[in-house]
C-alpha cells in the first residue's frame, strides 16, 4: 500500500494524527523517535520492535479501540483526500473490472489499513496485526509476523490455503514499489514494479518485470 497506492508512507502520519487527536502531551516523546530509528539502523532491534516502540511512544502501550475508531476513520478520509496516486486508483478500478479479487497486502497495521482498503474497494486485507486484534483495546504488540518481505508472501500463501485457493488454478497480478516485495512479485503471474525505488527498478529490469509509473 505505502508508496504503491499512496504517494507517501502512512504509518508515521497515522501516529501523528492519533497523538494530536487523543494525547498531544505525548509529543514530548517525539525526540526519542530518531533514537528508536537509530537502534533499528544499528540492528539492535528489528522492524517489528521498531513499529511497537514507536506506537508505544506516540499512542501508548494499551488504548481502548473505541477511543481510536473515530480518528482511524478520519485518518482514512485524510489519506484518500491527500495521499493517493491517481494512476493506482485507475488500476484498482481496471483490475476490479477485469474480475480480479482485490487483495491489499501491506506491512502497515490492519488497525487503520482496513478503513482505507474499504474506501478503495478492496475485497481482502492481509496486514500486520496487533496482538489484541479481537479485543476491545489495542496493545503495541504485533501478533504473528510483520507483513513484510518473505513474511508477506507466507501470509499471502496462508490466506490462500485458508480460502481453499490453489495456486495452480489462480492467476495473480501484483504491484509493489519496494524490493522487499520481491518474493511476492516472483510469486505472481504478472508482477509489476510500481513507481519503484532504485533497487526494485534494477531487479525489475533484470527479471523483465514491467514497470508502471503512476502519478
Amino acid at each position: 500500500m505505502d508508496r504503491t497506492v499512496t504517494v507517501s508512507g502512512t504509518y508515521s502520519g497515522f501516529l501523528m494524527h492519533i497523538v494530536w487527536a487523543i494525547s498531544p502531551w505525548r509529543l514530548i516523546f517525539l525526540p526519542l523517535i530518531p533514537l528508536v530509528m537509530l537502534a533499528y539502523v544499528l540492528r539492535l532491534i528489528d522492524r517489528s520492535r521498531l513499529k511497537e516502540w514507536n506506537q508505544t511512544l506516540m499512542i501508548g502501550h494499551k488504548v481502548r479501540r473505541e477511543k481510536l475508531t473515530p480518528h482511524i476513520e478520519s485518518y482514512a478520509d485524510k489519506v484518500m483526500a491527500h495521499n493517493m496516486r491517481r494512476g493506482a486508483l485507475a488500476q484498482v478500478a481496471q483490475d476490479r473490472a477485469d474480475g480480479y479479487h482485490l487483495v491489499l497486502a501491506t506491512a502497515s497495521y490492519r488497525l487503520y489499513v482496513e478503513a482505507i482498503a474499504k474506501r478503495l474497494g478492496f475485497d481482502t486485507v492481509i496486514a500486520t496485526d496487533h496482538l489484541s486484534q479481537d479485543l476491545d483495546y489495542v496493545r503495541a504488540r504485533i501478533s504473528g509476523e510483520n507483513c513484510y518481505d518473505e513474511g508477506k508472501l507466507r501470509m499471502i500463501e496462508a490466506w490462500m490455503a485458508a480460502q481453499g485457493i490453489a495456486r495452480s488454478q489462480t492467476h495473480i497480478r501484483a504491484y509493489s514499489d519496494h524490493v522487499s516485495d520481491a518474493p511476492m512479485l516472483a510469486f505472481a503471474d504478472e508482477p509489476h514494479a510500481a513507481n519503484p525505488h532504485k533497487a526494485l527498478a534494477v531487479l525489475a529490469a533484470q527479471k523483465g518485470w514491467p514497470r508502471v509509473d503512476w502519478v
